[in-house]
């Protein structure tokens, strides 16, 4: 772990594009939001590793895509009912201390947080952000966050917690000059938004929003964005996007 106090200049993020969609799993066949996939999307050395949170009915922060983990919902089970089945690899189900802890390691790749809406309430969502967010301090892993939401509430509750925070949103239906407004930093749309919306991306850039694809997983599409010089592209193909990017 690191003594001195990491700040965000002192981190050099890998000069890339390619963020990974729930770590690097699919060449491997590694579970999703695993902390072995966070660990091979380091090793490949990804600018960016993208995994998903949410909050157990005994307040865990825990790392899994879906609101269900091996048949129960994971907010309304404890850590222990949850964690009784292991992931594919053996691995524990993560929590988000873990994972994060294991992500800080290294000071190459951005650490993605997905903040997921909660199925109970909006204000259990906002509870998920402030408990989100107070281990991000605990652990001092400000400088390697990035904080994503389909939940625009969520993430003005994260700047109003971690202001200057680096935040994106998710659902795509907010243009550039209202992101720019509510002090988001990025807009991580699915790609078909950006290629209905041709102009958001100029817009984007003449508001200082961040442009961020998902999940963009053919070659086609991967060379679309980066000929309209994205910031990042997240994609379940790291090691394809990394073959197009070496080609240019």
């Amino acid at each position: 772990m690191h003594t001195k106090k990491t700040t965000a200049s002192s981190l050099s993020f890998a000069p890339n594009i390619v963020v990974a969609h729930r770590g690097a799993w699919k060449n491997n066949n590694l579970p999703e939001n695993s902390i072995a996939s966070l660990k091979e999307a380091i090793r490949l050395g990804c600018t960016g590793s993208e995994f998903d949170v949410h909050l157990t009915a005994d307040d865990s922060l825990v790392v899994n895509h879906d609101a269900h983990y091996a048949g129960l919902t994971i907010e309304k089970s404890t850590y222990a009912q949850l964690s009784a089945t292991k992931l594919s690899n053996g691995e524990m189900l993560p929590t988000v201390y873990h994972y994060l802890q294991a992500g800080m390691q290294q000071t190459k790749t951005m650490l993605v947080l997905e903040i997921k809406p909660s199925v109970i309430s909006k204000e259990r969502g906002q509870y998920l952000a402030e408990k989100v967010v107070a281990l991000v301090k605990q652990l001092k892993a400000e400088p390697w966050m990035m904080y994503i939401s389909f939940d625009y509430d969520i993430l003005k509750k994260i700047l109003e917690l971690q202001p200057g925070a680096k935040t994106a949103y998710l659902n795509g239906e907010k243009t550039p000059g209202q992101l720019a407004a509510d002090k988001i930093w990025g807009a991580d749309y699915h790609y078909a938004v950006f290629k209905k919306n041709n102009s958001w991306i100029a817009d984007a850039k003449k508001n200082g929003i961040n442009l961020n694809a998902w999940t963009v997983n053919n070659a086609e599409d991967m060379q679309w964005f980066i000929n309209n010089k994205f910031n990042y592209i997240t994609t379940n193909e790291p090691e394809l996007l990394f073959d197009i990017i070496s080609k240019k």
